[in-house]
């Protein structure tokens, strides 16, 4: 694998992708971006039509790679699921000339039953490294000179490892010393961490919002006086402003989100503006759709379709599998990135809260509620907390009390008080709401973070 770098037809591709690429979203207008995309989606569509899993699916449908012309006929071609990526594997995911040694397994998480595997081939390993440099670079940093820590799933077959540490940079590294990078592993004792990120001082530190937090946490308890960071940037799961505000307060610095998954790669990444998120446009197309399979106007959530504009190994195309809740918004261009947009990731679609009428709530509208309070009652004393659908009647709110701010501001009795008088409003009536202290909340197993939002009900 490591070869190709060394071959010519690939560094050249490699050097468009970091000098065309990359710089795309700032000398573009929307027209010229759609035009790019109906490009990409003829090229990936020729491809897809040569996987066993997508030929199969579009003989059945009765539709060919020549009925795309454009991202306008991409509603032709039916949905993939994440069952239709199991079913298939291995290799039913990927051509038949696909070497996999040349590329490499990813799984994701798991985090809703069965993980799913794919193969990403080197160049999609690539862009992943250029979406985070794309991000760096809006955000005033700089791959080559900015002090940066993250805090990663490095562990092999992920889509991090693929990237950070068995393509690009090691190549790079050879040419150019990244010591201003560094990369730890997420899985370490929190200690360990601190340790490493307080010697090494960076100017921009990234991880998922648990770890975050953590950090916050510390850093309130005086154990993290180096680590004062410019930016702080958000991955791997659903921010929720009280996560956001807690880390703000605790490090006197904005954190600013990025939003991809495994199977689509580096999606979207939050205005420095505030105005929503930028998608990369240029990496994905974005579909929000309602129950109908209907495109939902600007300003209405919906079910998130994606589908991968780039990349051999295993094509994402009309991927039903992220499984997010997300709201599409106008684009606004002031600050200076011309991309489509989105307004939140409102959680995932598996863990819509279920109201007995019949309704549905998306996360963000539960998950808002302790930052508010948070807000009216000025206080951080809840270091964190985990919403819970037992029943379409009964929810469970676990909070965790910073021990350090207990007999700070409000008692913790009156904050959880009003937590339940702000949900009880949330739901209306017919949902028994329980508000819980507890000494921890549990990580997930199989995603290895503390869900959000949690639902224990069945055949939704």
């Amino acid at each position: 694998m490591k070869s190709s770098f060394y071959n010519p037809v690939f560094l050249t591709r490699l050097l468009k992708s970091y000098i065309v690429d990359l710089n795309r979203i700032w000398h573009t207008t929307l027209d010229e971006l759609r035009k790019y995309q109906d490009k990409a989606v003829r090229k990936i569509v020729r491809y897809v039509y040569t996987v066993p899993l997508y030929h199969e699916k579009y003989k059945k449908h009765g539709v060919h790679p020549s009925d795309i012309q454009g991202i306008k006929d991409i509603k032709k071609l039916p949905f993939i699921t994440k069952n239709d990526l199991r079913e298939y594997y291995p290799n039913g995911i990927i051509p038949q000339g696909f070497d996999k040694k040349n590329g490499f397994l990813l799984s994701t998480s798991g985090s809703t039953g069965k993980p799913v595997f794919i193969y990403y081939d080197l160049f999609s390993a690539v862009k992943y490294v250029e979406g985070f440099v794309r991000v760096l670079k809006a955000y005033g940093g700089s791959w080559s000179k900015s002090k940066i820590v993250l805090v990663v799933d490095i562990k092999e077959g992920t889509v991090e490892h693929a990237a950070f540490q068995n393509s690009v940079l090691p190549f790079l590294k050879k040419f150019v010393s990244l010591d201003n990078i560094k990369y730890l592993y997420v899985g370490e004792k929190v200690e360990k961490l601190l340790q490493e990120i307080n010697e090494f001082n960076p100017e921009y530190l990234g991880s998922d919002p648990h770890m975050l937090r953590e950090f916050a946490y510390h850093k309130n308890n005086g154990e993290a006086e180096n680590i004062n960071p410019e930016l702080l940037f958000s991955s791997e799961a659903m921010l929720d402003d009280y996560t956001r505000r807690y880390v703000e307060k605790a490090f006197k610095t904005r954190v600013l989100d990025t939003y991809g998954s495994t199977e689509a790669g580096p999606m979207a990444f939050e205005c420095l503006n505030g105005n929503g998120y930028h998608v990369n446009s240029d990496f994905v197309f974005m579909e929000f759709l309602d129950e109908q399979d209907e495109d939902v106007p600007y300003g209405k959530p919906g079910r998130l379709v994606v589908t991968r504009l780039y990349g051999t190994g295993t094509p994402i195309v009309r991927y039903t599998g992220v499984e997010d809740i997300v709201t599409p918004i106008e684009p606004d261009n002031s600050c200076g990135v011309t991309t489509e947009m989105i307004k939140n990731i409102g959680g995932r679609s598996i863990e819509l809260i279920h109201l007995p009428d019949g309704k549905t709530l998306a996360p963000f509208h539960v998950t808002t509620i302790p930052a508010s309070v948070m807000d009216d009652f000025d206080t951080y004393k809840i270091k964190q907390f985990q919403i819970i659908q037992h029943k379409i009647n009964e929810i469970e709110v676990l909070v965790v009390i910073d021990e350090k701010q207990r007999n700070i501001g409000p008692s913790v009795e009156t904050i959880l008080q009003e937590l339940k008088n702000r949900f009880v409003k949330a739901t209306g009536p017919g949902v028994y709401i329980h508000v819980r202290e507890v000494d921890e909340i549990e990580k997930d197993v199989r995603s290895d973070y503390v869900q959000v939002v949690v639902s224990k009900i069945k055949n939704k």
